[in-house]
């Protein structure tokens, strides 16, 4: 639950031109001093009082945050560099920079020398296989008929058995190379090698870079790996945040980012993980946070300004920003009205800034009305007149 303050609640404002102002002046308001309070005060017409907008006090929710600047970038969790699983050749590239991908997609193949072995030992195991099978067969009709003896048809087994454990163990082996069973019969009834390493997507997600080309010898773990795929649904906000305010930010707290690409739109996430470590240097640590991008819109490397939710919201006092003035001398004032006719500056003590409103800390109460739109202009009116 918030935490419960006063607050004042505002209904719709309209913003005022400058001609108003003119109009005011124009139009001759009364200004004085209040005799008894030694307030000030300015007395409008009913046509004046039309150019404001005037509310009673309620509630508003403040919520408790802080403010931090970083950029965007990929989450490091769900970014994979595909390497190929053997050495080899580069033959062929199926994807390019920026292209979206399925997990088990083809990004490219290699002409693997380890493949080839590969199924070169399995075509020679199936051989192994078939006539070992054919020797067995033979051996079971000697048996039966009592031409051959037990040792040499207990060999014939073992020599069959033998063979078709090492035909399943090169099935397994070309297996790791990502070859279907389809595949593999194909290469043993034609007897023929396919030396082309098929390499895949192991995530959805979008080509990041791409640094293969046709020809080019790659290896498992040599830099830069020929491809990089990152699911770009889920991003990462990096900001350094000062080692003062360490003590305010804990995972899970909500966040809203706002982007100068996209002013109009804000995206939501979570404090994800909160540094362990400052930097000696700046005296700040990097704040980490997830942030939801489901359009795939945001870009790494983005400057970005967030605000992250640090504390339970509060009800208090509160005032439309165009209901506070700022006073030459540099204090805060509203101006209160009880008959909508007659208004009163009163100065007030401001706190925080939230969606459009003041946080009022003291100086009016709960079911004063008070001008929220066009305060400036009353405060324009007095200097204007003093008398």
């Amino acid at each position: 639950m918030p935490r419960r303050c006063r607050a004042v609640l505002f209904g719709p404002s309209c913003r005022l031109a400058a001609a108003s102002l003119a109009l005011l002046l124009a139009c001759g308001a009364g200004a004085s001093a209040d005799p008894v309070q030694g307030a000030e005060t300015l007395d409008l017409t009913a046509a004046q009082v039309k150019n404001f907008s005037i509310a009673p006090v309620g509630e508003q929710d403040f919520p408790i945050e802080e403010q931090a600047v970083g950029s965007i970038d990929f989450d490091e969790d769900m970014e994979a560099q595909v390497y190929p699983p053997y050495q080899g050749k580069v033959l062929q590239l199926f994807a390019r920079g920026g292209d979206r991908i399925e997990k088990g997609q083809t990004l490219y193949t290699i002409d693997s020398p380890d493949l080839v072995q590969a199924e070169s030992t399995l075509i020679s195991a199936d051989a192994t296989l078939h006539l070992t099978s054919r020797a067995l067969a033979r051996a079971k009709d000697l048996y039966r008929t009592h031409g051959m003896a037990q040792k040499d048809y207990d060999q014939a087994i073992s020599d069959q058995q033998t063979a078709d454990g090492a035909l399943r163990a090169a099935r397994d082996a070309v297996r790791i190379f990502g070859k279907t069973d389809a595949e593999m019969a194909r290469i043993v009834a034609t007897r023929r090698v396919d030396p082309a390493l098929i390499v895949r997507s192991p995530i959805n997600g979008v080509v990041v870079t791409r640094a293969a080309a046709p020809g080019v010898f790659v290896q498992p773990g040599n830099a830069p790996a020929p491809f990089t795929v990152a699911d770009t649904s889920i991003m990462w906000m990096l900001a350094n945040v000062p080692e003062a305010q360490s003590a305010a930010y804990k995972v899970g707290q909500p966040v809203a980012v706002q982007l100068d690409a996209y002013p109009d739109r804000s995206f939501g996430g979570r404090v994800a993980a909160v540094g362990t470590a400052i930097d000696s240097a700046t005296r700040r640590f990097v704040l980490r946070s997830e942030i939801l991008d489901p359009v795939h819109i945001l870009r790494s490397g983005m400057f970005a300004n967030f605000t992250i939710t640090v504390g339970e919201a509060a009800h208090c006092l509160a005032v439309p920003l165009n209901g506070v003035v700022r006073e030459g001398d540099g204090t805060m004032s509203v101006w209160v009205t009880t008959d909508r006719r007659r208004f009163v500056r009163k100065a007030v003590t401001i706190g925080l800034e939230s969606h459009g409103y003041r946080q009022i800390l003291s100086g009016v109460s709960e079911g004063e009305l008070v001008v929220t739109d066009g305060a400036v202009f009353l405060s324009n009116m007095l200097t204007a007149d003093p008398t």
